[in-house]
């Protein structure tokens, strides 16, 4: 359109990173000379040019966020509008390539700027394109994949602090699970962690069906309020027009509501809760409402991090997802909470697309472990411990050896069978309250009791004891 080559300069504030330009009115006769989410180029007095983008409109008034920021920025500078909001590069030609917040590549590989490009930030799917979620993702994760499944479309966070691995156990998620195309969004990140989620996407070989797209916590901050659009609006075209099963990585969506506050508080808008936009639950599930499993195509996984400062989980940031998610992983203290945990899609997988014995496991080695919560409660007390309340112990500590640890990694069935095997070790079969069909079916009959180990350990003990004193 002819207005888009038309430059504005009559400046009206400096700001922060927010620059407001007058635009008459009267320019506007053969249509809007710009609107919500536009991109435009700043163009300073010395020819520096800089990308921004509209964020408010108040009669002549336009506000723009500068994603360079003003250093350098006077009021002399001139603004052109481009008349299309911020676009992303998506062709097949991403696939293992690292972008920045602006969507340029910054792994000085070959220049994509001729590539088809897909506008960011578009609408959620059409109620009427979703199928049931009923497909689920294999992570090789233990507490993941027996506890709480990761189902196809599904949207869910990973609740933690700082400190915890959260990254590293992300970075896991991404290579071992069975999706077609990751997609990885880094919202403020600094360099070593940046740079230890490339490595070990390039070390596990799976960078060549991955797309990362970095906002480092030196970039601009308006940036980080970019990527989780630009990874999903690539998402997206990969699930609908290729058929593909995306799994979408994000971290950390605390310091995407950080950069939402900051913005709103440079715009003057009035805070709400502990100093966030009131319509931080809606951007949220803007974001997180894109994860859709498409009548026709492919499917759409978000999972995120979200960190709660203080462990704080009445946060705004947690307390709004938790409306928005389908459950939340809960990672302390290095392992994976199974109470905090919730998956409120597992019912779609477990039993129907995996084994039968799948229900009726993961109850009985949840309700085990809550015993041997209780067990080493009154072993802490100093209160007397009966035969049962030692098998609950026992079986307490194989348990957060074997399934709680982050680290450990294996294929579902065989995480199935180390269950059984950890449940004969510690019970009779007789004691599990289960299925007796499925008892008969998978109990390792051959694995010697706990209580029967100990009383032939007593044995030989007391003729061991026998033979020293006759000695």
């Amino acid at each position: 359109m002819a207005h888009d080559l038309v430059r504005y300069s009559r400046v009206l504030e400096i700001v922060g990173d927010i620059l407001k330009v007058q635009v008459p009115e009267t320019a506007a006769e053969n249509g809007p000379v710009v609107r919500f989410n536009d991109l435009a180029v700043l163009e300073g007095a010395e020819g520096r040019q800089s990308l921004a983008q509209v964020i408010n409109i108040n009669r002549d008034e336009v506000s723009l966020q500068i994603f360079s920021g003003t250093k350098g920025v006077s009021t002399g500078s001139t603004v052109t509008f481009l008349g299309h909001p911020m676009q992303m590069v998506h062709s097949p030609n991403i696939l293992g390539r690292v972008f920045g917040g602006t969507g340029d590549p910054i792994d000085g590989g070959p220049d994509l700027s001729m590539d088809p490009k897909v506008t960011i930030g578009g609408p959620s799917v059409n109620p009427c394109e979703r199928i049931v979620p009923k497909r689920m993702i294999r992570t090789d994760v233990p507490m993941i994949d027996i506890f709480n499944c990761l189902v196809e479309s599904q949207k869910i966070p990973i609740f933690s602090v700082s400190g915890e691995p959260f990254n590293t156990f992300l970075a896991r998620i991404g290579i071992q699970a069975d999706a077609d195309i990751v997609v990885f969004g880094g919202l403020g990140l600094i360099f070593d962690d940046y740079f230890a989620f490339r490595k070990t996407f390039e070390d596990a070989g799976v960078l060549a069906r991955t797309v990362m797209i970095v906002n480092q916590a030196s970039d601009p901050i308006v940036e980080r309020l970019l990527v989780p659009d630009m990874a999903l609006a690539v998402a997206e075209r990969f699930a609908v027009e290729e058929g593909k099963r995306v799994l979408v990585l994000l971290t950390d969506m605390t310091a995407y509501a950080d950069a939402m506050k900051e913005v709103g508080i440079s715009m003057e808008r009035v805070p709400s809760n502990r100093g966030y936009m009131g319509d931080l639950y809606s951007q949220l599930a803007r974001r997180y409402e894109k994860a859709c499993d498409f009548a026709k195509g492919g499917s759409v996984t978000i999972l995120t991090v979200t960190t709660m400062p203080g462990d704080d989980v009445t946060h705004p940031v947690p307390d709004n997802t938790g409306y928005i998610t389908e459950g939340q992983f809960y990672l302390h203290n290095g392992v994976i909470d199974p109470f905090g945990s919730l998956s409120r899609l597992k019912q779609n997988v477990i039993g129907k697309v995996t084994r039968e014995d799948h229900g009726q496991i993961m109850n009985t080695m949840i309700r085990f472990y809550s015993g041997a919560r209780d067990a080493q409660q009154k072993q802490a007390m100093a209160f007397d411990l009966s035969d049962f309340d030692r098998q609950l112990l026992q079986f307490g500590d194989l348990f957060r050896e074997r399934f709680m640890d982050i680290n450990v990694s294996m294929p579902l069935e065989d995480a199935l069978d180390l269950c059984w095997k950890t449940l004969a070790e510690c019970f009779r079969p007789e004691q599990l309250l289960m299925k007796q069909a499925l008892i008969d079916k998978y109990f390792p009959h051959d694995t010697v009791p706990a209580e029967d180990g100990a009383a032939s350990d007593m044995v030989v003990d007391e003729d061991k004891a026998d033979g020293e004193a006759a000695a």
